[in-house]
């Protein structure tokens, strides 16, 4: 659909993904398979568009939280609660591989636009529904944002200070963890279709995608009957593997192996420690934690952080500041990867890129679109004339 001087590139290149999100648990999926290469038409309400478009703060007249999640797109407003705008969307289905959307369930059926009707359109379209907990069970009406997600599934007892309440894990890991999986469904149905040439629903649900990202602390209340709790920095199996106090600026220590283990105690000074039969592995660390940490504390506080960190890097231990993060983006590790980039060229507004390098491939950054900014081009590629839009206009439908 689009013309061959504006062609996508990259490993998506020929994909049509139509954009029915909005927030962040949709968007940031399509921005994925847009900056991937995928054709990615954002189909929004006439006259508000993405609910995020007016958050605070702004960059160039654009809201940063739209902007970072919405590049790679172009913007159609449509009414799909109008029969023309549902023929227009129709006439889009039949012509896309994907259709994202992540409103409550039963949303898009009460419009006639659900999975069964599409699939009457266009029997290959991937349809991938994004909810806070599914398209089924006892709780698929209720509504849900990132921290009902952490709250609910458990997340949030694991996260925070011993001592303290539960905390929201510091990104929105609830959305973007179901923007993840969502892509990994996509991709894997986009596979199966070229073995079946049918396309298939997804339904995946907020709820679900923490559950599966909690993996071991899921595992240990199945299987032994352990409740994790809430443990600061530290990993609730192996020791040390934390957060540690110097004299100026914390470090993060962490040793899996034995050899680690020796080769730490060695460049702190406390090679005593190698030989107690209390810290002779990694799990008998663990168990040892209370006892150990405070020694290991007691050493490390008295050099600053620089200095911990050469000592312990020369012995090839596992080891990092803790950076903010204005600091982890001028690290020379992120600027090498070139993990940011403008906006848009001749843009000065910087985002952070896409962590997929793929050999052979590059998709060009392009910026948030305008709402409803490519509503007539869209439409002249779909076969609409220039008499038609104005009355598509004059009905409301766009």
């Amino acid at each position: 659909m689009k013309t061959e001087d504006t062609a996508p590139t990259g490993p998506l290149a020929g994909i049509r993904v139509l954009d029915l999100t909005h927030m962040l648990s949709g968007p940031y999926c399509t921005w994925v398979l847009g900056a991937l290469g995928a054709e990615i038409i954002k189909v929004e309400r006439p006259g508000a568009g993405d609910f995020t478009r007016i958050i605070a703060p702004f960059f160039e007249d654009a809201s940063l939280y739209f902007t970072s999640v919405n590049r790679h797109k172009r913007s159609l407003t449509l009414n799909l609660k109008s029969p023309a705008g549902q023929d227009v969307f129709r006439a889009l289905v039949a012509r896309s591989d994907v259709l994202v959307e992540n409103n409550r369930a039963g949303v898009m059926d009460r419009l006639g636009l659900g999975y069964e009707a599409m699939k009457a359109v266009n029997p290959r379209l991937v349809y991938a529904s994004i909810s806070g907990f599914g398209q089924d069970g006892p709780y698929r009406d209720k509504p849900a944002f990132d921290v009902i997600a952490q709250a609910l599934s458990g997340m949030m007892s694991i996260t925070g200070e011993p001592d303290g309440g539960p905390c929201r894990v510091g990104t929105s890991i609830g959305d973007i963890g179901a923007s993840l999986f969502t892509v990994i469904g996509i991709l894997a149905a986009i596979e199966s279709r070229h073995r079946t040439g049918e396309g298939t629903h997804l339904d995946v649900a907020m709820l679900d995608c923490q559950l599966a990202l909690m993996e071991n602390a899921v595992a240990r209340v199945l299987n032994v009957g352990e409740t994790p709790g809430r443990l600061g920095s530290r990993h609730p199996l192996v020791a040390p593997f934390q957060v540690f106090a110097t004299a100026d600026r914390p470090i993060a220590i962490c040793v899996d192996t034995n050899a680690q283990w020796e080769r730490m105690c060695g460049a702190l000074g406390v090679e005593a420690l190698v030989a107690d039969p209390r810290f002779v592995d990694g799990s008998a660390r663990n168990a040892h934690h209370s006892a150990l940490e405070p020694m290991l504390q007691a050493v490390l506080s008295t050099r600053p952080q620089a200095e911990w960190l050469e000592r312990l890097e020369a012995a090839d231990v596992p080891v990092s500041r803790v950076n903010t993060v204005a600091e982890a983006l001028e690290d020379p590790q992120v600027k090498h990867r070139a993990m940011v980039e403008p906006v848009a060229p001749g843009s000065d507004g910087r985002f952070v890129g896409l962590p997929i390098k793929m050999r052979g491939h590059h998709v060009p950054p392009t910026g948030a679109p305008t709402l409803g900014g490519d509503s007539d081009a869209i439409l002249r590629e779909l076969g609409y004339g220039a008499s038609d839009v104005d009355r598509l206009r004059a009905e409301g439908a766009v």
